[in-house]
């Protein structure tokens, strides 16, 4: 697998140091991975990540 360019998630780098990293596949899928577990990558499409996040702000705002 070609390198991927990791970048860190804006939401990442709480009180504990957990960070959340993102790349983008040659393919176009985006990969994900924890920092406590680097060679842990999942695979997703950019319009199913798009829409998991979404849903997750609009559940966060109805929570609000």
């Amino acid at each position: 697998m070609d390198e991927l360019n990791w970048q860190k998630s804006t939401f990442s780098g709480g009180p504990e140091g957990e960070c959340v990293y993102v790349a983008t596949a040659p393919d176009g899928t985006i990969r994900l991975r924890e920092s406590d577990t680097p060679e842990v990558i999942l695979t997703a499409a950019p319009q199913g990540l798009a829409a998991l996040l979404h849903a997750l702000k609009a559940d966060r705002r109805a929570s609000a």
